[in-house]
């Protein structure tokens, strides 16, 4: 690959790619003052990291360790250790080179004399390229050392950070296997790399300062291939063909070409040429371009996606189309290749912070709802049931009703001690034939239901075994509703129990941001990529398969099992809360308005063939299975109110833990309204149901008709919304005076 990039002389860097790391400080001074507090914290103000170094010889250690990018040395003094040999010392090693100093200097020296010691020590910096010196005035007022580190942070630090950057972008082209070249914009070379002089069989310096119109042409180009390159790109648009480079030796070389302005420093327009080499050379072929040659192969296929299909016809479009209607297709361009095409914009932080903040932790960690625990425990042993005849009494009485939307869970919790999901689960799967379709024993899918619960942790506030059997419980009572019955097949029915059962098994109570922030083996392993869902669907099948005990697919045709297997992935998958608006659209485009217009259409149309228009198509059946266990997974809010309050207070707790562990580890506070000292528990749920429940629970309500849900979601919407109006913060009112 050849890469051209035009760059003025003054922009070496892709400036506003670069990501600017917090500095950390280094603070020499020989003991404890006014003028040392207020550095250490403006630092902590400002969010820098920083050490105290009190003797020269620890300064220099504590340098070489952690490679400040600032240093405050007390230059006011020199009773007590020499700053300018301290600085000489730092000055010799090999991390100084981008390394700011800030000597503080008393007001004598500052006006009346420059001593001696500080115009060595000035001459020093100076003699550094990149070694820079400055010095402040003693000020103990906490105020004026932040403004000044936030100053040094701003300019010296920055530039000092782009000035690397550069280094390592340089030295990563030198020694990278693609050829890169670098013009001016008036097409001037300034800069190729060892495997451009390879490829092109020219010496670096036969060509810096040369125009590229000097160098030997492919006579196999058009002859307007040029002229219509330029247009494109005083257009602002992007260029992408085939076109030929001569080598130094006369070969032709086939290129594919990919050419996009990019607008520099003071608006100047420049361009980065990307080309991909071909297989074939005008006269021989060479091993050198075998890998050119597999690029440039996959670039002649015909293998398009439907996005692709869509930009394409867009761009032929704009071809044609007069200025205003070409800008309209360049806005929508720009949207169709954004990565969220489903994902609704938010509003300013400043228009509502508290969603903001709520929907950036749920939305990059794949968490979900929001939830105390007053139910008492019994605290003798209860046995473990066999199968479902052996559930005791009092339980099995309590069971009875599990197929209500108002069944209390948090009873069967407390009577259960902690362990509902699998006498649920035993009562659930009975229900739905879930055994017979798997051709396994009772006794097999208790010892299955048990290895699930156990690693549910039981000491999550929120993601227990408890929170599955909520799930569980809603997922079946969605399943008997006509049109969702009237949809799937038994092979759906099952894995959508068996995926409301495994979905959060092994949750740790911390979200997929936490995980990520603090470097944890599941975050490694799936590479920051919807860690806890990967994770849940994982082990779940490993729990699963490792006994035959409790291995409920034991006895199932390979063919079926895959199919059953990747339908509970991909519901599991589904819970992520990152893909949370494009599941909710598709369902709406692809369920809701085409049933709709067809109900309209006819008065008479069949209620079976409104399901036989959904059952016949695979990917419709795949988008209410994700619809349904989203819902599931998030129908806090439409539980009946106690229900609801009580759901609430878990799930608040277990974000509260996590904001604690954040701030106690120094790690990025993902939901910092979740602080318990401060956070308002009616807003969180407000915020929830606006965002991410109202609508969703809508399009599911006009498939499966719920009115009942939609009631509860209405009243428990006007609790929280009359706490928020009294500013209670807390799940409950006050108390009457």
């Amino acid at each position: 690959m050849q890469l051209y990039a035009s760059i003025c002389k003054r922009m070496l860097y892709p400036a506003k790619s670069l990501c600017f790391p917090l500095p950390q400080v280094l603070l020499v001074f020989t003991k404890e003052d006014s003028q040392s507090d207020a550095f250490w914290w403006a630092c902590d103000r400002a969010g820098f990291r920083c050490n105290i170094a009190r003797t020269p010889e620890s300064a220099v250690e504590c340098f070489l360790d952690k490679h400040h990018e600032v240093i405050v040395i007390d230059a006011r003094q020199t009773c007590y250790f020499d700053p300018e040999a301290v600085c000489r010392s730092i000055r010799a090693t090999k991390p100084s080179e981008h390394t700011v100093i800030l000597a503080i200097v008393t007001l004598v020296v500052w006006c009346h004399e420059i001593s001696t010691h500080l115009v060595s020590l000035l001459a020093i910096f100076l003699l550094a390229c990149c070694f820079v010196f400055q010095r402040f005035l003693e000020n103990s007022s906490v105020s004026a050392c932040y403004n000044e580190l936030i100053q040094i942070e701003r300019g010296e630090v920055r530039l000092q950070f782009k000035l690397r950057a550069c280094n390592s972008l340089f030295m990563a082209l030198e020694h990278c296997q693609d050829a890169v070249e670098i013009t001016s914009e008036d097409h001037v070379i300034q800069y190729v790399n060892p495997a451009f002089e390879r490829m092109m069989g020219y010496h670096r310096g036969e060509l810096i300062d040369k125009e590229l119109t000097e160098l030997p042409k492919s006579d196999k180009n058009r002859t307007d291939l040029l002229d219509t390159i330029n247009t494109c790109i005083k257009k602002g648009k992007e260029w992408q063909g085939i076109c030929y480079a001569r080598k130094k030796s006369g070969e032709s070389i086939q290129q594919h070409v990919r050419i996009t302005p990019v607008i520099g420093q003071g608006g100047r327009k420049e361009s980065v040429d990307v080309r991909s080499i071909s297989s074939r050379s005008s006269d021989a072929p060479s091993l050198q371009n075998r890998r050119y040659s597999s690029m440039a192969r996959i670039h002649s296929m015909t293998i398009e996606a439907p996005i692709t299909k869509v930009i394409n016809i867009i761009n032929a479009a704009q071809e044609s189309s007069p200025v205003t209607v070409a800008e309209a297709l360049d806005r929508v361009l720009e949207i169709l290749r954004t990565t969220e095409l489903y994902s609704p914009q938010l509003a300013s932080k400043e228009d509502d912070p508290h969603t903001n903040d709520l929907v950036g932790g749920l939305m990059s960690d794949g968490l979900r709802r929001l939830s105390g625990n007053e139910y008492v425990f019994s605290k003798s042993q209860l046995a473990v049931p066999v199968t479902l005849n052996d559930i005791p009494p009092p339980i099995a009485k309590m069971l009875d009703n599990e197929d209500r939307w108002d069944f209390n869970i948090l009873e069967l919790e407390a009577a259960t001690q902690k362990r509902p999901l699998t006498y649920l689960g035993l009562k659930i799967f009975a229900r739905f034939g879930v055994c017979e379709f798997l051709s396994c024993t009772e006794a097999t899918l208790r010892s299955w239901l048990q290895v699930i619960e156990a690693n549910y942790h039981s000491s999550n506030s929120y993601h227990n075994s408890t929170h599955a059997a909520d799930v569980l419980h809603a997922t079946a009572y969605f399943l008997r509703k006509d049109r969702v019955k009237g949809s799937l097949d038994q092979l759906d029915v099952v894995a959508a129990l068996i995926a409301a059962t495994v979905h959060d098994v092994d949750h740790p109570g911390r979200t997929n941001s936490f995980l990520c922030n603090a470097g944890s083996e599941l975050a490694i392993l799936y590479n920051d990529t919807a860690v806890l869902e990967s994770h849940h669907a994982a082990l779940a099948f490993q729990l699963t398969v490792r006994d035959k005990k409790c291995n409920i697919f034991r006895n199932m045709e390979r063919t079926q099992f895959r199919t059953l297997r990747q339908a509970i992935i991909d519901m599991v998958l589904a819970t992520e809360m990152t893909r949370h608006f494009e599941h909710v659209n598709k369902f709406v485009n692809s369920i809701n308005k085409p049933m709709a217009a067809i109900e309209e259409s006819s008065s008479n149309v069949s209620f079976r063939f409104l399901v036989l228009h959904i059952k016949n198509s695979p990917e419709n059946r795949l988008l209410i299975k994700r619809m349904m266990i989203k819902c599931a997974d998030v129908a806090n809010p439409c539980r009946p109110l106690e229900l609801c309050i009580e759901w609430a207070g878990r799930i608040s707790e277990e974000y509260f833990a996590q904001t604690d562990e954040e701030k106690r580890q120094g790690l990025p506070v993902v939901m910092p309204i979740f602080d318990r000292n401060t956070c308002s528990v009616p807003k969180s749920q407000i915020s929830f149901i606006d965002y991410f429940v109202m609508d969703m629970f809508d399009a599911w309500d006009a498939f499966a008709s719920l009115p009942g849900l939609m009631e509860h979601l209405s009243e428990n919407y006007k609790y929280w919304k009359s706490l928020d109006e009294m500013k209670c913060k807390s799940l409950r009112p006050p108390p009457a005076p």
